[in-house]
């Protein structure tokens, strides 16, 4: 997908895709939330937020994005009017990760917000711009699935205001924060889906 069509904006936010140029800021990122985002992310190696790590990751990931093997926006706010050059600040990010094409055309939905910016609508915002974009006619999936811990109140209030349907609970089903966590599955399919001319 080419950079320009890559972009999606809302209201409030720019989300794109970013390489290895924009490793400060993402790192920044995740400096800034590790203790925020230790409680729901799987763990991660200790040098996962050093830069030349970082620039790897982004590297692979626009990789991945340009080839259909998975897609990442992150969420930045718009420049101000007359100031275009203002640092990056990474707000949170969207990725749909294992895409399975064929008879499936679904993949798993994550996403991960600023500690200080939450409880302003912002995920949701920036997800219906990519579920919008999941379900048109360039990546054209049929099916997300989004897992949720239950105790995860923030979350499952974000899928259910997008009327994802609860598909149940997966017992043990990663291993985060020192234990294996139970989730909710969630999905939302495309009821404008477009079978493609090639399975």
């Amino acid at each position: 997908m080419a950079l320009a069509t890559a972009l999606l904006s809302t209201p409030r936010l720019l989300l794109r895709p970013l390489d290895a140029t924009h490793a400060d800021a993402v790192a920044a990122y995740l400096r800034r939330n590790a203790a925020h985002f230790a409680r729901w992310d799987p763990p991660a190696p200790s040098n996962h937020t050093g830069l030349d790590q970082v620039r790897r990751r982004l590297d692979e990931g626009r990789a991945a994005f340009d080839t259909d093997l998975a897609y990442r926006w992150w969420l930045t706010a718009p420049p101000a009017p007359g100031n275009t050059l203002a640092p990056l600040q990474v707000l949170g990010s969207v990725h749909l990760s294992g895409i399975s094409r064929g008879a499936f055309q679904s993949c798993a939905l994550g996403y991960s917000l600023d500690a200080a910016a939450q409880g302003r609508g912002l995920i949701t915002e920036a997800l219906r711009a990519v579920i919008g974009e999941a379900f048109g006619a360039r990546i054209n999936l049929h099916r997300l699935q989004a897992a949720v811990r239950p105790e995860n109140t923030r979350s499952l209030a974000v899928v259910a205001r997008l009327a994802f349907a609860d598909e149940g609970l997966a017992r043990q089903y990663l291993y985060i924060d020192g234990a294996w966590r139970d989730h909710r599955l969630f999905a939302l399919t495309n009821p404008g889906f477009t079978p493609p001319a090639h399975w």
